[in-house]
């Protein structure tokens, strides 16, 4: 089975872009030994993206405020928290891993997120800041490196 490589994010959102843009540069050097697929959603809408795969990694952007823009933070998915938010509709991993448990959907057991903190995820306009575009490759090859692993 392909892992999954998910990339999220809104490409019309400055910084957010980031997870899109990586998402699609590993699809081009990866071909097809991995599926990747891309969406601007978030919540319980992901679980369709997920459901089917044994391994899967997450890009995204993120903002801490603690980290410089660029910086790549490693997640596992016991490393996210549950989601206090402000509607029982929205829902975050814990959450989506719970539901497909519940489901008993092929859901995958394997996750790897890779986010970047950003500086800019508020900007409507094309175009990475500086900080992040000069990370851009750094990220690309950290996420090539895990997704080697599964398909070597």
């Amino acid at each position: 089975m392909k892992p999954l490589i998910l990339g999220l994010g809104n490409d019309i959102i400055s910084d957010d872009a980031i997870g899109l843009i990586v998402a699609r540069t590993l699809r081009d050097r990866l071909g097809d030994t991995v599926d990747v697929k891309e969406s601007s959603e978030s919540g319980f809408a992901l679980l369709d993206l997920m459901t089917g795969y044994e391994k899967m990694l997450i890009i995204d952007s993120i903002r801490t405020c603690v980290h410089p823009p660029g910086a790549i933070l490693d997640f596992g998915a016991d490393d996210i928290g549950k989601v206090a938010a402000p509607s029982p509709h929205y829902a975050g991993l814990p959450e989506l891993i719970s539901l497909a448990k519940q489901l008993d959907l092929i859901f995958p057991t394997e996750i790897a997120i890779l986010a970047m903190e950003v500086k800019d995820p508020f900007t409507i306009g094309e175009g990475l800041s500086t900080e992040v575009a000069g990370a851009l490759e750094r990220m690309v090859e950290m996420a090539h490196a895990k997704v080697s692993r599964w398909i070597s």
